[in-house]
């Protein structure tokens, strides 16, 4: 037996430090990929169709809405973007792990369709620290800040069906916890199908 892949679905809200601890765990397993999502949005330069994206007309977005093809999907200024739920089946049974990014509202749809995965949020320290880190991005002005903290505010209060909680702090730290719970994660059973067999058949195993 082959042993699955992971699914990893990892949420917070902007500013709260994600995208960070997702590259740097991304270095740590180098064999995590990521699923290549529709979107109804044309492509921008060097964007390749099939790697980037899928990019597909209105129509074609909304038929495969209706054939219940995506595990989640949204409409973000005025664009469909979704993720195909067979894709991601897939990869897990044939042993590929995935890494997905997406908003509280997608981490739903995802556990709710594909009933798999291991669903992680991450909070910033406080309102306040997230307000500063967002003001020192320099890069939005103050009514987008104050958009972003109602949002945060929306996400954290929804954030009860995560099976982890971590407080990005300290960006090494919560790296580190962040790494030990994907260790952990692969100690399941269904990441070694074929230890009881390799054991009691005197087989080594080292892990």
């Amino acid at each position: 037996m082959n042993p699955e892949g992971m699914l990893l679905v990892i949420s917070a809200p902007s500013g709260a430090g994600k995208s960070t601890l997702i590259r740097m765990l991304c270095r740590d397993f180098p064999g995590f990929g990521f699923s290549v999502s529709y979107t109804t949005r044309p492509p921008r330069e060097k964007e390749v169709h099939g790697k980037d994206y899928f990019f597909v007309s209105r129509e074609q977005f909304q038929g495969l809405m209706e054939k219940n093809f995506f595990a989640e999907w949204a409409e973000v200024h005025g664009n469909f973007y979704g993720t195909p739920a067979q894709q991601i089946l897939d990869s897990i049974r044939e042993g590929r792990s995935l890494i997905m990014d997406v908003d509280v509202q997608g981490a739903r749809q995802i556990k709710n369709s594909l009933k798999r995965g291991v669903y992680i949020f991450v909070f910033p320290p406080s309102l306040e620290e997230l307000r500063q880190r967002l003001m020192q991005r320099g890069s939005d002005p103050a009514g987008v800040i104050k958009n972003r903290l109602q949002n945060a505010v929306l996400e954290i209060q929804k954030s009860d069906f995560f099976d982890y909680w971590l407080v990005n702090d300290e960006i090494n730290a919560s790296h580190a916890r962040l790494k030990a719970i994907v260790m952990a994660e692969m100690l399941r059973p269904s990441f070694n199908p074929d230890l009881i067999r390799k054991i009691t058949s005197g087989e080594r195993h080292d892990s």
